[in-house]
């Protein structure tokens, strides 16, 4: 298993670690096989999306915002029930093949991490399985 840390700025935030979990997998000589992206936390997720127009990220973030207002009225006496809820909806992992030792992803696609209870330092860990 492989381990990375990303750092946040905003307290919510999609991170593109796209080149991140690249590096992961041409380092591990897998020609064919899977990666698997799993991030830890209970308020941070992680999604595959646009990666080329940096508006779609805003445009994400904009509406979990609008769907999921942080002062909902929740009980959770934390002050970030929101998070938990936004990364229910995003998920904590993610699956992509691995073909001629580089990640499959579609021309427009990268891989972010979505936090939503920064800033903080997330971790993230990746398995890298050949097959």
């Amino acid at each position: 298993m492989k381990t990375f840390s990303v750092s946040t700025r905003e307290r919510v935030d999609l991170v593109d670690i796209t080149s991140q979990v690249a590096q992961e997998v041409a380092k591990s000589s897998v020609g064919s096989g899977t990666v698997t992206i799993y991030i830890p936390h209970t308020t941070c997720g992680v999604t595959i999306n646009e990666s080329a127009d940096p508006d779609v990220a805003r445009d994400i973030k904009m509406h979990l915002t609008k769907l999921v207002p942080q002062d909902g009225g929740f009980r959770h006496s934390e002050g970030n029930s929101d998070s938990h809820i936004k990364t229910s909806m995003i998920g904590s992992s993610e699956n992509i093949f691995i073909e001629n030792g580089k990640l499959v992803l579609g021309m427009w696609q990268g891989i972010f991490l979505c936090d939503f209870d920064g800033p903080r330092t997330r971790k993230v860990y990746m398995k890298i399985v050949e097959g």
